[in-house]
C-alpha cells in the first residue's frame, strides 16, 4: 500500500509517526514549503506522477491539501486539524474528478489555530454527500500526540481494509 503523508505549516514527519505509518506500508511525505501558497494539492501530485496512491493522510495545512488529493484521486483520506474553514474560496465541488472519499477527520476540541466547531460547521454545510467518521477529542490541541496518531491510523486502516 502506497501512504501520502502531508504534514503541517512548518512542520516534517516525525521518525516516531513515520515509524507508525511504515507498519501499513510504503510512505511518501514530501518536504512542502507552504510560505507562498498553502492551497496546492495538484503541485504535490505532480510529484508522484507515477505512484498509485492508496490513501492520504494529513495534519493541518497538510489536512487541507490531503483532502482535496483524496477527492483528487478518489481515495480514502485520514485528515488531523484540517483547516477547512479558513479556505472557504477554494471551491473544492468544481475541481475535483473522481468524486467523493470516505473519510476520517480527527479534532481537537482545544485546538487554538483550527477551531473544531468553524469545522464541524463547515463540514455540515458543504459535504453532504462524503461518507464522515468524524471524532473530536475535548482535551486535544492543535499538535497530535504520537499515541493519539497511532490510535487514530489504526482505526483508519482496520476500517478501510475491513
Amino acid at each position: 500500500m502506497n501512504i501520502l503523508y502531508l504534514h503541517g505549516l512548518n512542520s516534517k514527519l516525525s521518525n516516531e509517526k513515520r515509524e507508525a505509518l511504515e507498519q501499513y506500508g510504503r510512505v511518501f511525505a514530501p518536504d512542502i514549503n507552504y510560505s507562498e501558497k498553502h492551497f496546492q494539492p495538484d503541485l504535490i501530485l505532480k510529484e508522484f506522477p507515477n505512484t498509485e496512491l492508496n490513501v492520504v493522510l494529513g495534519s493541518s495545512m497538510g489536512a487541507l491539501n490531503a483532502y482535496a488529493i483524496s477527492e483528487i484521486i478518489g481515495r480514502p483520506a485520514l485528515l488531523f486539524n484540517p483547516p477547512l474553514t479558513k479556505y472557504r474560496e477554494i471551491e473544492f465541488s468544481n475541481k475535483f474528478t473522481r468524486g467523493l472519499s470516505p473519510k476520517q477527520i480527527l479534532l481537537g476540541g482545544s485546538d487554538d489555530v483550527v477551531n473544531a466547531a468553524e469545522t464541524l460547521n463547515f463540514l455540515g454545510k458543504n459535504l453532504r454527500k462524503s461518507e464522515l467518521d468524524i471524532k473530536v477529542l475535548p482535551q486535544l490541541g492543535h499538535r497530535i500526540p504520537i499515541d493519539v496518531f497511532t490510535d487514530q491510523v489504526e482505526k483508519f486502516f482496520r476500517d478501510i481494509c475491513a
